[in-house]
């Protein structure tokens, strides 16, 4: 589905540094490892998802291994939602750039706004929370980068975002998921009660290549 941001070729593909940090390989071989590399500047970071850990490979250097829980939804929640919902247009990628730093969902690039609808609230003007759509592949769209502003959590606006992402996302015919740390009980509790269900856990190994 996101065939026109791939960069790379049949061993090893990844998305523009700009857009997003993942990547993808045929198989965790040397030939295949060495094919990301080449895909890569030195100091670059990429993350692959996969049931194992990756070791490191020539030049590529294992930065971190980070535990993640991978939900998808197949219902839509009906409950009455809060906030005026707007979607993101590129004029308004600083503002979320900006609340990316401060609430640290995960890795948000400012030419992410490119891979699909990405939604927003705003009180008196500012970005308060937003959610987006990611990855997607045949059937499937994931609905990462869901934030809110800490002085304005509890106000039911990520679940407002998240809803309205799931509505679109189904009526497309397409199954909405999205991952989320294994440890953060919060944010599981949370997308249980909006009708997601756990899948698969897996592990995501962030890779740099080195200077």
């Amino acid at each position: 589905m996101h065939s026109e941001f791939a960069v790379g070729g049949d061993l090893a593909r990844r998305y523009p540094t700009a857009i997003a940090p993942m990547a993808g390989v045929r198989e965790m071989s040397d030939a295949s490892l060495n094919a990301l590399a080449a895909l890569m500047s030195p100091g670059d970071v990429v993350g692959l998802f996969g049931p194992e850990p990756v070791s490191e490979a020539g030049d590529l250097l294992v930065v971190a291994h980070k535990h993640i829980d991978q939900m998808t939804c197949d219902r839509q929640d009906d409950s009455p939602h809060t906030g005026n919902i707007t979607k993101l247009m590129p004029a308004d990628v600083p503002d979320m750039l900006h609340l990316v730093e401060l609430t640290k969902p995960g890795p948000f690039s400012a030419g992410a706004i490119a891979l699909g609808t990405y939604v927003g609230i705003r009180c008196a003007g500012k970005l308060t929370a937003m959610a987006g759509e990611r990855m997607r592949f045949d059937g499937f769209t994931e609905i990462s980068a869901v934030c809110t502003h800490p002085g304005y959590r509890g106000c039911g606006y990520a679940s407002s975002l998240v809803c309205a992402l799931v509505r679109q996302i189904i009526a497309r015919g397409e199954t909405p998921f999205l991952h989320l740390y294994s440890d953060n009980r919060t944010a599981a509790a949370l997308y249980t009660k909006l009708g997601f269900t756990p899948q698969r856990r897996l592990i995501v190994t962030v890779l740099r290549r080195a200077n």
